[in-house]
């Protein structure tokens, strides 16, 4: 899927085919009704069962650092929480 079109169904400015639907489904590893909202996992704000919850409103790039940050091992993580620290102090 083209950064574009993700960016404009993060917003909220288009809504996906239900072939785009499923394949989002599918690589997010949740299930359509998690996604429109309608499990109780959605209505508290955890994606995947064991993750915590998100803030409602965080901004889309703050949701994509996250999404990327979640699958690495544990030094690379504490790497970059040194580098917005020192990111955050400037």
């Amino acid at each position: 899927m083209a950064t574009e079109v993700y960016g404009r169904l993060e917003r909220g400015g288009m809504l996906p085919s239900v072939q785009t639907l499923l394949k989002l489904c599918h690589e997010l590893h949740v299930s359509a009704d998690e996604l429109l909202g309608l499990s109780a996992n959605a209505v508290n704000g955890a994606s995947r069962p064991g993750e915590p919850p998100t803030a409602p409103q965080e901004r889309p790039e703050v949701r994509r650092l996250l999404r990327t940050v979640r699958p690495l091992e544990p030094a690379k993580v504490k790497l970059l929480g040194l580098v917005a620290n020192a990111l955050n102090r400037r």
